[in-house]
């Protein structure tokens, strides 16, 4: 999809891979971007280095994201690219972590991408299509070490991309969903990146040019750490074995805890 003239909305736009992607849809010539975050200051600072207009959501709520969806097209326009990139990380073992916090998780990184599409994909559908981007995570293609409510609720929001793409591609809805390791943003505290970092800890501006490479050639899949695609490859042809790996880097990343 082209990016110039289009009318694109980013969640999470406050700070890291939101606001680059906000960056980079500017540079690319878009009609109009909404920059949406809990905190509208940081939104509100998005927008003044690269343009476009802000907007404070709660992406945990369903009703907010709708209200979002009819407030851009009443105001602004068809939305063309709905960037569904706000996420969360908490939770620990599957003993440690409470139903609060599940809750928590599945709101802000599934249930979100759900309540946007179905509040945004039969308008799509009616005009002839649209794009919907979502950013997951490599634990989403494969797992993540410590975290039982990242490594669910990732899968969760890949399961869903691959579904929208296969059951309304036929309608024109196209779909990315961003599966990196470790990105340098709020998110990310240890400062190597932790288990996620053992290729590399990423810029979330290099991240963000990913992405928009991934939209224009409409590829499923935007995978800025090209080695996740091999570990991919390892977990189908053999799971038995990559488990067996997994549980090894378990071992190193939990020694001491």
């Amino acid at each position: 999809m082209e990016i110039t003239d289009r009318i694109i909305v980013v969640t999470g736009a406050g700070s890291g891979i939101g606001r680059q992607l906000v960056r980079a849809f500017s540079q690319k010539q878009a009609k109009h971007v909404v920059a949406v975050d809990i905190n509208l200051k940081t939104a509100g600072e998005t927008v003044s280095l690269y343009g476009g207009s802000a907007a404070q959501v709660d992406v945990g709520r369903e009703a907010e994201i709708e209200q979002l969806i009819e407030n851009v097209e009443s105001s602004i326009g068809p939305i063309d690219l709905f960037c569904s990139n706000a996420g969360i990380a908490v939770g620990k073992g599957i003993a440690e972590t409470d139903d609060a916090t599940w809750e928590q998780m599945w709101r802000v990184n599934t249930m979100s991408h759900v309540w946007t599409a179905r509040h945004l994909v039969p308008k799509m559908i009616r005009r002839g299509g649209g794009y919907l981007f979502s950013t997951a995570s490599a634990a989403g293609l494969l797992a993540q070490i410590g975290s039982v409510t990242y490594s669910v609720t990732k899968h969760a929001a890949v399961a869903l991309a691959e579904w929208l793409a296969i059951t309304h591609g036929s309608d024109g809805i196209k779909v990315t969903v961003l599966c990196p390791q470790a990105v340098r943003t709020g998110m990310t505290t240890d400062p190597t990146g932790g288990v996620a970092g053992v290729d590399g800890m990423l810029e979330p501006e290099f991240v963000a040019d990913t992405c928009v490479d991934a939209i224009e050639e409409e590829r499923l899949f935007a995978l800025p750490h090209p080695q996740v695609a091999e570990y991919v490859k390892r977990k189908a042809t053999d799971p038995d074995r990559w488990i067996r790996g997994m549980q090894r880097l378990q071992e190193r990343y939990t020694a001491g805890d």
